[in-house]
């Protein structure tokens, strides 16, 4: 495809002009006269896993007195399938505890942030995650991100394999450049720059964001259609056959531009791993590539892959990767999802280990209220006998337990009150989740983690008077309409339009199949009360027997 030099937007340049994502990263961190770094490097950082952000909440009284923003930078780890070991946790602990606000800030895709970080704590921090084997290394920027996927064990004695996956590729699709080591880790420069020629970035890297999910039915609890690329695994007779592959998948739009919208993955075929991988990874591969060559380079709003698909037609993008792989997809085998929640309490896989899913709300793990979930994770890890996951619905697994260390970790969250803040929670607060939002957010047009738990508790008392508190129904909340906690996709959705406003969203359905509709504008929490106590009246009255909230939104509501 040719590109239109002329038109690209500035962001291109910064790239192609980076060396390397480089840029003048290490002057810009010796500059002691502000918090902030400059403004290209500002893009460039991003493919380091960080943000630059600034304290909201305090840009007003800061400007009277005439100081520069209150600066600080997010941290994002790179965590394939979310998993930690109790050392790392361990570190994390200490690291957040040190450098940065204190919260370990579990992410709708499945690994851990830090906020807060000052720009002289910015190096200390990547040198002590690297020192315990962790990096940011392309966890965010124009890269393939995150890579997510189910995450409990007791989904199939497969598990490990499907996981060993979505470490593989996290691995395979990583920059060639070694930017990151000598900006964060100050390793010795690299001189012949043929060694990280990157045959599938280049110097341009791709249009934008790139996610990738992997799926293990009957849970979507990655929500697998939602992602650039999806990878259905398909199991038969505990036999991994291979995947599903789905593409053009994401939730980011703007308010009031129909240009750009949400849209759900298309499945364009099955990939067998029976004879080798081989297949497997060329289309993986070749997916980037299209998008690398066929994406918007020129309005960074539409340069999602759903958006290219849509232009190239699901036929046309799938004859260009064929073309591309060299050989021709088989048709997709069948699946089905059934859920996308996670499994809370103890349950136990098939060789026998022990797994503790712990509700964190909003995955801000801080010691709050009657829940010392900060203190309680550190006393776990100490004890060295379970791993940490963490799940796309923003919760932790305590992991790997043997029958025999069970009683111990079972004791320590008695004794922080885990067990009973995990119980004690709604069905509705329990499946529940909100992106970052204010103060640190700059796109946050609303506020999202800090309100919706006093949301919910209002919503919860609806649910009772309805006789309804038995439901599982899935909300979700963001600040923006970027859809960071993927709030298109839920039960009840709200999308940040203004503080205090959201548009309120229905019909999506439990599976993570179907996209949800605007039910109600621009509303504030009075509006949304008095519509849902409606909505929950007529769900009531009207609801086909074992008719899911959802079901019942989409066929009368919406």
């Amino acid at each position: 495809m040719s590109i239109d030099k002329k038109n690209l937007s500035p962001i291109e340049r910064i790239k192609e002009e980076s060396d390397g994502l480089r840029g003048t990263l290490n002057e810009s961190l010796l500059d002691e006269i502000t918090g902030a770094i400059r403004e290209d490097d500002q893009a460039l950082v991003k493919f380091h896993g960080m943000y630059q952000q600034d304290d909201r909440d305090r840009r007003e009284e800061r400007a009277a007195k005439k100081l520069d923003r209150l600066y600080s930078f997010m941290i994002r780890l790179r965590l394939p399938g979310g998993f930690l070991t109790p050392e790392q946790w361990v570190a994390t602990h200490h690291i957040a505890g040190e450098n940065s606000t204190g919260v370990i800030k579990i992410t709708t895709r499945q690994t851990i942030q830090l906020h807060g970080i000052v720009k002289s704590r910015t190096r200390p921090t990547h040198k002590a995650f690297n020192a315990v084997g962790l990096d940011s290394i392309a966890a965010c920027g124009d890269v393939n991100r995150n890579v997510v996927a189910t995450a409990h064990p007791l989904e199939s004695p497969l598990h490990e394999q499907v996981h060993q996956y979505a470490d593989r590729i996290s691995e395979y699709l990583l920059p060639k450049t070694r930017g990151y080591y000598e900006v964060w880790l100050e390793d010795e420069k690299i001189i012949d720059k043929k060694e990280e020629e990157d045959p599938l970035y280049q110097d341009r890297y791709l249009p934008r964001k790139f996610k990738i999910g992997l799926a293990i039915p009957p849970n979507n609890d990655a929500d697998v259609f939602a992602q650039d690329l999806g990878l259905i695994a398909i199991i038969e007779k505990d036999e991994l056959l291979g995947f599903n592959i789905a593409v053009g998948g994401g939730l980011s739009s703007t308010h009031g531009n129909p240009d750009t919208y949400p849209r759900l993955a298309s499945v364009l075929g099955f990939v067998s791993t029976q004879e080798s991988d081989e297949k497997l990874f060329k289309a993986v591969y070749e997916v980037l590539t299209v998008q690398r060559d066929f994406g918007d380079r020129t309005d960074r709003k539409k340069a999602r892959v759903k958006y290219t698909i849509d232009r190239m037609g699901v036929d046309g993008f799938r004859k260009e990767l064929e073309s591309r792989i060299g050989f021709a997809l088989e048709p997709a085998r069948p699946y089905i999802f059934r859920s996308r929640v996670d499994h809370y309490g103890w349950k136990q896989n098939d060789k026998g280990l022990w797994y503790y899913t712990v509700f964190v709300e909003n995955g801000r793990v801080v010691d709050e209220g009657n829940a010392a979930l900060k203190s309680a994770f550190l006393e776990v890890a100490q004890t060295g006998k379970a791993n940490f996951r963490f799940t796309c619905n923003q919760n932790v697994i305590l992991s790997d337990i043997t029958p025999e260390d069970k009683a111990l970790i079972d004791q320590i969250l008695v004794k922080y009150n885990i067990v009973l803040h995990t119980e004690g929670a709604s069905l509705l607060r329990k499946n529940a989740m909100a992106c970052v939002a204010l103060p640190t957010c700059p796109l946050a047009l609303a506020e999202a983690q800090r309100y919706l738990p006093h949301l919910i508790t209002k919503i919860d008392e609806l649910l009772v008077k309805h006789a309804l508190q038995d439901e599982e129904i899935i909300v979700r909340m963001t600040g923006c309409p970027n859809g960071c906690a993927r709030s298109y996709m839920a039960e009840i959705g709200f999308v940040g339009t203004a503080p205090g406003r959201y548009n309120l969203q229905l019909g999506a359905d439990a599976q993570g199949e179907r996209l949800n509709k605007i039910y109600r504008e621009n509303v504030d929490e009075t509006s949304i009360l008095e519509e849902l106590d409606q909505v929950f009246a007529t769900f009531k009255q009207e609801r086909i027997p074992g008719e899911r909230f959802s079901e019942f939104a989409n066929r009368k509501l919406v």
